[in-house]
């Protein structure tokens, strides 16, 4: 759902059970995140309480969060983080910003659908180097005769085809350290910057509707361009070492 077709519906009252079906959730689910206070209370028409826009685009946020895999706690200490005046084009940023970077979903796998996919037997020191490396995640209480379930990341096979390399395991994971810790530092620093730059516009009135739009339909094509650009300023990083290596040499 685009920012637009939101606000088309900005003057539409739903019922629980309506806004409930609108998000996807149940509406015990519903309830229960109400009950939470992670929505604002509903409008009151007689006896009935309804919904609107503003009630749809938080709750679409709080979703967003879920599949995201945040913890009930971590979605409400984020939610008490957005202003309560927020509007529905701020919340539905807030969403798109949340939006996953990757195409595919984690996949949830046994050991034997692990063993599958590398094309050997894993050990518990292979299955220890992947969750090291933020590629494989074990399911809480997955237990179920098989070793447990994981949930494999899509770039899975990158940490498979390591294993296949002649490399100590411990360089490996040095090496996976040392990326995730570097990467979260940028990707912090990226984050506030889009989020002074795209969310705080709104905040201060600068930003209408259609500019809304236009800015959640261009971020697929900003998170792309962010990412050639990473590996970009990468190889560039390198081949520098390289050159200054060389002339100690």
């Amino acid at each position: 759902m685009t920012v637009g077709s939101e606000v088309e519906g900005a003057d539409a009252l739903l019922t629980v059970d309506e806004l409930a079906a609108a998000v996807g959730l149940t509406v015990r689910t519903t309830r229960y995140y109400a009950s939470l206070g992670l929505l604002p209370p509903p409008l009151k028409r007689g006896r009935v309480a309804y919904y609107d826009s503003a009630h749809r685009a938080r709750l679409e946020l709080v979703r967003a969060l879920q599949e995201h895999g945040f913890t009930l706690q971590a979605i409400e200490r984020y939610v008490a983080s957005v202003p309560a005046t927020a509007g529905v084009e701020e919340l539905a940023m807030q969403r798109a910003m949340l939006t996953s970077w990757t195409s595919q979903a984690p996949e949830e796998l046994d050991r034997a659908g692990l063993d599958a996919r590398a094309g050997r037997a894993l050990s518990d020191e292979d299955l220890g180097l992947l969750e090291r490396l933020a590629l494989l995640d074990p399911v809480p209480g997955g237990t179920d005769g098989t070793g447990g379930r994981y949930r494999a990341m899509p770039n899975l096979q990158i940490g498979l085809d390591l294993l296949a390399l002649d490399v100590p395991p411990e360089s490996v994971g040095a090496a996976g350290d040392a990326i995730a810790r570097h990467m979260t530092s940028l990707v912090e620093e990226l984050t506030d910057i889009l989020r002074s730059g795209l969310l705080a516009p709104y905040r201060r009135g600068e930003l209408g509707p259609g500019e809304a739009e236009r800015i959640e339909r261009e971020l697929p094509q900003l998170r792309r361009l962010t990412l050639e650009a990473v590996v970009a300023g990468f190889q560039r990083a390198a081949n520098a070492v390289i050159t200054r290596s060389l002339a100690r040499d």
